[in-house]
């Protein structure tokens, strides 16, 4: 039988008092109850939920899991950098993701989270109030025939293990606390998102808003968060898909 979620034991383990979960047994969205909260919203807010009826990621993707399948959580983070690198934390947070899960997990650019058997995690990153709210979903203990989309997977399928969620959550905030607060002291974190990026190094398709469509080798990623290619051109938004 899975863990349920326990807030009270995920607020205490925490340590101290940067993060403040909430935890829902069911909601429409984390992400849109925290951005509705507006100017309440401190750095440290996390919504964390069971079950998500309108979940969401990039692009306005649809995303729904079986309750208590995995980790969905959105928090606010108000970063002590100027504005116009705000899209890092996008990088960032995917980063911590899979230092976090290990070696045989790696980046996606922007921010999914990628194993030999497919897409574990997703993080949507969205500008409100004075900060960004992020929004994350970890797919756990899906079995097969759960999972969203054929490409997808769980830590359950990858490694045969399918931790508490209430350990990792605490595990998870503690590493991106860590990670955010290194880039707000100067550190650049793109080394360690390059080493951990399966996008990196690969021929890519990249398909913008506009409906535009570039094609080129991914090259590296700029302070900023967007992808660079070989060709010169840079990415801030689009869909990325490796090719062969």
């Amino acid at each position: 039988m899975i863990p349920l979620l326990n807030e009270e034991k995920i607020n205490y383990a925490l340590v101290d008092t940067y993060w403040r979960v909430k935890l829902f047994d069911e909601i429409d969205s984390t992400q849109s109850y925290l951005a509705q909260r507006g100017a309440d919203l401190r750095t440290g807010d996390v919504a964390l939920a069971e079950f998500q009826s309108a979940g969401r990621g990039r692009l306005d993707r649809t995303f729904i899991a079986p309750k208590s399948s995995s980790l969905l959580l959105s928090f606010y983070y108000e970063p002590k950098r100027s504005r116009d690198v705000w899209g890092a934390t996008a990088l960032i947070v995917g980063s911590s993701i899979a230092q976090l899960l290990g070696d045989e997990f790696s980046t996606k650019w922007p921010n999914d989270i990628l194993h030999a058997t497919g897409k574990i995690s997703g993080t949507l990153c969205e500008f409100a109030a004075d900060g960004v709210i992020v929004g994350i979903g970890i797919n756990v203990a899906m079995q097969q025939n759960e999972l969203p989309v054929a490409t997808a997977s769980s830590l359950l399928i990858a490694t045969g293990n399918a931790p508490d969620r209430n350990d990792l959550l605490v595990a998870l905030l503690s590493q991106i606390k860590k990670e955010l607060e290194l880039w707000e002291s100067g550190v650049d974190f793109t080394a360690e998102y390059s080493r951990r990026s399966s996008t990196i190094g690969s021929k890519v398709r990249a398909l913008l808003p506009s409906g535009e469509v570039w094609e080129g080798r991914a090259q590296s990623v700029s302070s900023r968060g967007e992808l660079i290619l070989d060709s010169g051109q840079t990415v801030s938004v689009g869909d990325i898909t490796h090719l062969k």
